[in-house]
């Protein structure tokens, strides 16, 4: 299995690690830390070296109840530093939904875009199909993150998140997006309550059915502080850890995180324990 992107065919027969880029200053775990241009890339740099395979650059906040930002100060967030992490040789994601940041950012080199409206906002659908070659990361939300939490969704959510992206993705497939191009996430914490999001993780594995790699984003998640009692997204690393791994283990193929080398060691754990079962007699 692999992820064709603009630039690299991303091998996910081994988990790989995304690694979060905020270029914010209202983030709900890191904003402001690194709002600057210069702050963003030396981000970018250390997450390299602490393991991470890709990089995720975001320019406008998504936590419950965060306004949404001018497409001006989007691009002018986001841009150059996609201009000059272009140049660091790694797989390069934009967390967006607007169509003109992902036409500006597939212009200056970048490999996936990762939306959590699942292209549909204005003409997303177009300027994705419109590339030969770009990644996409289809998510569910429920709602929009003004309200989602407001009036988080009603019932087994399984079945309903299931379906909505087996929507989105025909609605690429009709668009002659090659199956190889699409990753698909849950959406954990978009318009769910904390048991709906551990049913997806408890039952991920009905997300696999339609084939397509599963990309997990639990990092520092309230709900990981709702069963730990740890208020400070800051202090949730432990739990985000055991959320990726255990993601990881129930079929996931990308793991989006803050704490990259954390989560490293421990996929480096499961890694030996899986290579050992594949040699038991």
């Amino acid at each position: 299995m692999h992820w064709q992107t603009s630039r690299f065919d991303i091998d996910l027969s081994q988990p790989k690690i995304m690694g979060i880029v905020n270029v914010t200053p209202d983030s709900f775990s890191d904003g402001g830390q690194h709002a600057g241009t210069r702050a963003a890339l030396m981000h970018c740099e250390q997450l390299l070296k602490d393991g991470a395979h890709i990089l995720d650059i975001g320019g406008e906040s998504t936590r419950p109840g965060s306004p949404a930002v001018p497409l001006d100060e989007e691009l002018a967030r986001v841009l150059p530093v996609v201009r000059e992490a272009v140049k660091l040789g790694v797989p390069l994601s934009v967390d967006t939904y607007k169509p003109e940041v992902m036409r500006a950012v597939l212009d200056e080199g970048a490999d996936i875009i990762n939306d959590i409206w699942a292209l549909r906002q204005g003409d997303a659908l177009q300027v994705v199909a419109s590339r030969p070659r770009c990644g996409v990361c289809l998510m569910h939300m429920h709602r929009d993150p003004q309200t989602m939490q407001v009036a988080p969704m009603q019932g087994d959510v399984v079945p309903l998140v299931s379906e909505f992206l087996r929507i989105r993705v025909s609605a690429l497939r009709a668009l002659n997006v090659a199956a190889e191009r699409i990753v698909l996430d849950p959406g954990i914490g978009f318009g769910k309550t904390v048991e709906q999001n551990f049913s997806l993780l408890a039952r991920q594995q009905e997300l696999l059915v339609a084939g397509y790699p599963l990309l997990a984003g639990w990092s520092r998640k309230s709900s990981l502080g709702a069963v730990t009692g740890r208020e400070l997204p800051a202090e949730r690393v432990s739990a985000s850890v055991a959320a990726a791994l255990l993601a990881v283990d129930r079929g996931g193929r990308v793991v989006r995180v803050h704490d990259v080398r954390e989560t490293g060691e421990v996929l480096a754990v499961w890694a030996a324990m899986q290579a050992s079962n594949a040699l038991a007699p």
